[in-house]
């Protein structure tokens, strides 16, 4: 029995030297570094002030790129907007009008003047033509064709007036004045594109996917111009901030893939994005006994999951080694 004995606690010995040897010589586990969710929000507002016609989102909900978020109401910009309408429609109408010169019934008038002075030129001529030769006869004194040369000039020069009045009519208005008309134009076209602009800003639009974090009006409610409505966590400005240790900076570079985990949400990875250059110690929100001396690098990294991640949410990242 004692030699029994003897073996069984050599046995014994011999497990528990083992054990302490493989306690001793493994790996000691690393140790995770402290961080937690930061996020970004954008505060969407409208340039115009005016009672909350609709609100369509409510805090907490997720919503797309382009979704509708609000609308200010647009009584007073509608009503705008239709009178630069009205007043483009009118610069382009007196444009137009000076552009094509005379109306038909105008031009009509004027065609009958020529008409009629093309006929006393024809009358005229022939009474030139008729008291010519009479007079070289010695029938009429000289005098006679002068006053008929005369007549005849006189209606030539009419005739001529009356032709170059016809082409004025048909150019339209002088050049300076179409140019006033159409840079009016354009001046009423730029005040309508303003006031469209504006009435478009009265509801707009969510630029990212995210979540709506805040709603600060209910409908009915007066907005001042430029106050915002709401806030949205759009989801890529959702990070991951962690500081890391000095000696262990030669292993994050922007690119880099870290895992993380948190209380309440799934474990996750996350790119790095960016590196602090300077280091800083570690900040009041991580002291702890081993690192409240330490001096630390600020790192930050873009989760694959920014969802379901909330900002102010403590994380641990799981350290990166060269070979990783």
């Amino acid at each position: 029995m004692n030699w029994r004995l003897g073996i069984g606690v050599a046995a014994v010995i011999v497990a528990l030297a083992l054990g302490g040897w493989w306690w001793l010589s493994r790996e000691p586990a690393p140790v995770p570094l402290g961080g937690y969710i930061e996020g970004d929000r954008l505060y969407l507002a409208a340039p115009t002030s005016g009672a909350l016609a609709r609100l369509d989102v409510r805090e907490g909900d997720r919503i797309e790129a382009g979704a509708a978020t609000f609308q200010i109401d647009p009584a007073v910009l509608a009503a705008q907007t239709e009178s630069a309408d009205a007043a483009v429609e009118a610069a382009e109408a007196r444009a137009a009008d000076l552009r094509q010169g005379q109306r038909a019934a105008e031009l009509a008038v004027i065609d009958a003047e020529l008409r009629a002075a093309e006929a006393e030129v024809r009358e005229a001529d022939a009474e030139f033509n008729r008291i010519e030769p009479l007079v070289r006869r010695g029938i009429y004194a000289p005098a006679r064709l002068d006053q008929a040369r005369a007549g005849r000039d006189s209606a030539r020069a009419a005739a001529a007036a009356v032709r170059q009045r016809r082409q004025v009519a048909e150019l339209g208005a002088r050049q300076e004045a179409q140019r006033a008309a159409e840079a009016e134009t354009v001046q009423a076209r730029a005040w309508a594109s303003e006031a469209g602009a504006r009435l478009g800003q009265l509801a707009p639009v969510a630029p990212a996917a995210g979540r709506i974090e805040d709603v600060f009006y209910d409908p009915g409610e007066w907005v001042p111009a430029n106050q915002p409505v709401l806030a949205l966590l759009p989801d890529g400005r959702v990070r991951i901030v962690f500081f890391v240790p000095e000696t262990e900076m030669a292993h994050y570079r922007a690119g880099r893939t870290v895992r993380f985990s948190c209380d309440g949400c799934a474990p996750g990875q996350a790119e790095i994005v960016w590196v602090s250059a300077r280091p800083e110690f570690t900040p009041p929100v991580l002291y702890s006994r081993n690192n409240r001396d330490r001096l630390v690098y600020r790192v930050e990294a873009r989760p694959t999951n920014p969802a379901q991640l909330n900002p102010g949410l403590p994380v641990d990242v799981e350290p990166l080694d060269a070979a990783q």
